[in-house]
């Protein structure tokens, strides 16, 4: 089941992409409900996913607070 929300959130936040400011709140939502290993496994996914889309970059921050 955890894996599913980790999956979840990933497809959720590549529909949302086009919307920095949706972006993060997702994003915030994500970091409260996954476990802390999902957590760090989305952060190195976000990492990859974000390298053609330079105005979602600051969205890093959120993940390391």
């Amino acid at each position: 089941m955890p894996r599913a929300m980790l999956d979840y959130t990933k497809t959720i936040l590549q529909k949302v992409s086009f919307d920095v400011k949706l972006f993060a709140r997702e994003l915030k939502k994500a970091i409260t409900r996954l476990l802390p290993s999902e957590v760090d496994e989305l952060r190195i996914w976000l990492q990859f996913y974000i390298v053609d889309k330079p105005e979602l970059q600051p969205t890093l921050l959120l993940l390391k607070a």
